[in-house]
């Protein structure tokens, strides 16, 4: 497994005792998605109608996962975007729950869940990520990353990066 990402970001897992500190920092619906793999209501999320400039992260560990300009407007009722910030950055999973084959997207430095992958998105990339809120955090564009980990980001700005 690769300590870093293409874009320069660490992913090597938290330490249990830093996860365990993580994780008591989630209320019970962002524990209940994030570790149990459940999925918010939709049309609820925090982040639906997010539309500034800046980056989606992990909710758990604070990876950038997408950039506000890779988000569109799916009427999923769940936030979508056409691609991650770094491919490095998700990890994707079988997932047949639910009676259906679908493909799952986990964190690739914590490997809490966030959502779904589909290949029914736009264009360019023809896939929609379909993530939910409570497993997001956002950044505003200007603004430092969270460093969850106490580890740093690359420097320079991240939004010009993936």
């Amino acid at each position: 497994m690769a300590t870093h990402s293409g874009s320069g970001f660490d992913l090597i897992p938290p330490s249990p005792e830093r996860r365990k500190l993580l994780e008591t920092d989630l209320t019970a619906e962002e524990a209940n998605v994030l570790l149990r793999h459940a999925t918010e209501a939709p049309f609820c999320g925090a982040f639906l109608d997010e539309k500034r400039p800046g980056v989606f992260t992990c909710r758990l560990c604070g990876l950038p996962l997408f950039l506000g300009g890779q988000k569109f407007e799916s009427g999923t009722g769940w936030p979508s975007f056409t691609a991650p910030f770094d491919d490095d950055h998700l990890r994707e999973e079988r997932d047949s729950s639910h009676g259906m084959a679908r493909t799952e997207l986990l964190c690739a430095r914590c490997g809490s869940h966030q959502g779904h992958v589909f290949p029914d998105g736009p264009q360019p990339t023809g896939l929609r990520y379909c993530i939910n809120s409570v497993s997001l955090d956002f950044t505003p564009e200007g603004e430092p990353l969270p460093d969850k980990l106490g580890r740093g980001a690359p420097e320079g700005e991240p939004w010009q990066r993936g």
